[in-house]
């Protein structure tokens, strides 16, 4: 019983970290050349003054209604557990993942466990006329079917939106644990 126990937290552990960062940037993927542009470019940060977070300034109101409203459209398609939905949220180009990949991932952990994403303090920190990123704090409540094990997770997360036929799509996402996670509380 212990082993089980044991082997069910340790997959629901791995599932969860795997799910946070399956929009990730793989790294096998990238290039030092693609690594150093991001760092360079500044493309994506954890942006923080003394743990503040700075909301862009350039951000014209109709863009930015349009990147929140992505933005909650990913989370709340994320939480329906419907696939195409959420899959209609991710660019067909990302630059963080492989589409196909990703459904076929998000597929298995909707499969595997009950999980819903939490976001708060959601805030544009980067904004120009093709990308976009959205900062937010987010909690993880993930429940293995299987098991009933429970975990939550909590850190932040910048989700990198890009402009595709006209519409907001994620192309990649960063993810900060606050190591405020628990395990079967």
């Amino acid at each position: 019983m212990l082993k089980k126990s044991f082997l069910a937290v340790l997959t629901l552990l791995m599932l969860t970290a795997l799910m946070l960062t399956a929009c990730g940037n793989k790294k096998d993927e990238m290039s030092a050349e693609e690594r150093q542009k991001i760092i360079d470019d500044g493309t994506v940060g954890f942006e923080m003054n003394g743990g503040k977070i700075t909301k862009a300034e350039n951000i014209p109101a109709d863009e930015e209604k349009a990147i929140i409203a992505a933005f909650n459209e990913y989370i709340a398609a994320f939480n329906s557990k419907e696939i195409d939905r959420y899959m209609q949220t991710i660019s067909k180009n990302p630059k963080g993942f492989n589409y196909e990949e990703e459904k076929k991932y998000i597929s298995e952990v909707f499969k595997q466990s009950d999980v819903k994403r939490d976001a708060k303090h959601t805030t544009i920190i980067k904004y120009n006329a093709n990308e976009a990123q959205v900062h937010s704090n987010i909690t993880v409540h993930l429940v293995q079917t299987k098991t009933n094990v429970k975990h939550e997770s909590a850190g932040q997360q910048v989700t990198v939106f890009v402009k595709e036929d006209g519409r907001w799509k994620v192309t990649s996402v960063f993810y900060m644990d606050d190591t405020k996670s628990s395990t079967g509380k």
